[in-house]
């Protein structure tokens, strides 16, 4: 099943599904270089384990979504990024937890990522996307990258 197909339509019931279950606020890295996005795949045994998605994790009480970024992507990649403007804000229920995601656009200014905190990792062009499935939460962000120009 490609990323397309992965609930393209999100279903969303913030007040049951935040009142019922957990609700996760994540912040993830558009990093992207010489036309190519990295993306990478979650560890088998976390939630959505296997699945492809872009880099970053839970933010901390007290932590502003930018600096949750930072910490996350020197642990997950063992790089060390600017974080720049917001591309795009998503809400998303699962049937066990909901998830606000802030995707921004960042940029690599030190170390080249290693998976250390995740399975693997790839540097895919805009089209290769559709080859990767990715958690139904990105279903939007990815429509959006279909038509964005890549760095």
């Amino acid at each position: 099943m490609n990323a397309e197909k992965a609930d393209a339509a999100p279903r969303l019931n913030r007040k049951s599904s935040s009142k019922r279950h957990g609700f996760v606020e994540v912040a993830a890295a558009l990093i992207f270089r010489k036309g190519k996005l990295l993306i990478t795949q979650r560890q088998v045994d976390s939630h959505l384990g296997g699945l492809w998605e872009f880099p970053g994790g839970k933010r901390e009480p007290g932590e502003s979504f930018e600096q949750c970024l930072v910490r996350e992507i020197r642990e997950e990649l063992n790089v060390q990024i600017a974080v720049g403007g917001l591309f795009e804000d998503v809400t998303h229920a699962y049937d066990e937890k909901t998830v606000r995601l802030k995707f921004f656009i960042c940029r690599l200014v030190g170390g080249e990522p290693q998976a250390l905190g995740c399975t693997a990792l790839r540097w895919v062009q805009p089209p290769e996307l559709a080859d990767f499935t990715f958690p139904a939460a990105d279903a939007r962000l990815l429509e959006k990258l279909r038509t964005y120009t890549f760095p």
